[in-house]
């Protein structure tokens, strides 16, 4: 109380406008303050909380011991590496897949990574780095037995909620009845017990899935590369997209990417743009 009255009688004996100004010079401290020591707008400058899926093999998915593994994730630990952050400085929380964007707009984390494509639509909410993978979309049944997209007309069509499937889905396969389900295992489980007829997903999770449980056949490829995957990000934190987006480029320049790609999608083409450059 008597420091508070103390700075008002201080102030008090100020010309108005002299008054504002040192209000104004107090008030501008901090935040200057707070942009050196967190020139990357995170939520807690000293980590990088990442949003992420569980279940999203070969991209983003747990070990038995709990830890996440993937090929986002080991590209993301690479690039936070690159911006000064150690690998306990990561903070990985798995969610449903539709959970993750909202989350990032919403404060809650500071990236969202788990080979999320980027469309129009998702930046109208959040930003996105620079492109880092483009992959195929496909089609999982039981038997084989549906060849093309016309064989999908009457069937109970599997897509995971909020995904480039379910987008693609809703625009082309408009003769099936889509299901819609949180996440891939979920959505599995419902193929293997005939709850739905097919299940359309990321064509290297599907390959995944088709090993495990021999009964289940790849059916059908769609090339996507006009929505590659990009590392989600608070809309307007460019300091963040900024140096990400050179992380990315100097992982891709010194051959990072490709070793990372190669040990984890053995045998799937690799577009030029995200190869060295000579």
């Amino acid at each position: 109380m008597r420091m508070t009255q103390a700075f008002t009688a201080r102030f008090s004996r100020l010309p108005a406008v002299a008054f504002l100004l040192a209000l104004g010079m107090l008030g501008s401290a901090p935040l200057e303050a707070n942009a050196q020591d967190n020139p990357l707008g995170l939520i807690d400058p000293a980590i990088i909380s990442v949003g992420t899926m569980g279940d999203a093999k070969p991209y983003a998915f747990t070990t038995a011991d709990g830890n996440f593994t993937g090929f986002d994730i080991e590209l993301f630990l690479n690039v936070a590496e690159r911006l000064g952050f150690k690998k306990d400085q990561v903070v990985f929380t798995g969610q449903e897949f539709s959970a993750l964007m909202p989350s990032v707009a919403n404060g809650r984390f500071d990236i969202a990574a788990a080979a999320i494509g980027t469309t129009d639509k998702r930046k109208e909410t959040v930003d996105f780095s620079d492109g880092y993978l483009a992959g195929f979309l496909t089609v999982l049944t039981p038997d084989g037995g549906i060849t093309d997209a016309a064989g999908l007309n009457g069937k109970r069509l599997g897509v995971v909620q909020g995904t480039l499937q379910e987008i693609y889905a809703e625009k082309n396969f408009t003769g099936a009845d889509l299901v819609k389900f949180p996440d891939n295992n979920s959505a599995v489980s419902g193929l293997n017990n005939g709850t739905i007829d097919a299940h359309f997903l990321d064509y290297e999770a599907a390959k995944d899935y088709s090993a495990r449980y021999p009964d289940l056949k790849v059916a059908i490829n769609i090339p996507s590369f006009d929505a590659p995957a990009g590392f989600v990000i608070r809309k307007g934190n460019d300091a963040l997209r900024e140096a990400l987006n050179k992380a990315l480029h100097d992982a891709m320049q010194d051959g990072t990417w490709k070793t990372l790609h190669e040990k984890w999608f053995p045998g799937t083409p690799m577009p030029d743009t995200y190869l060295p450059k000579p």
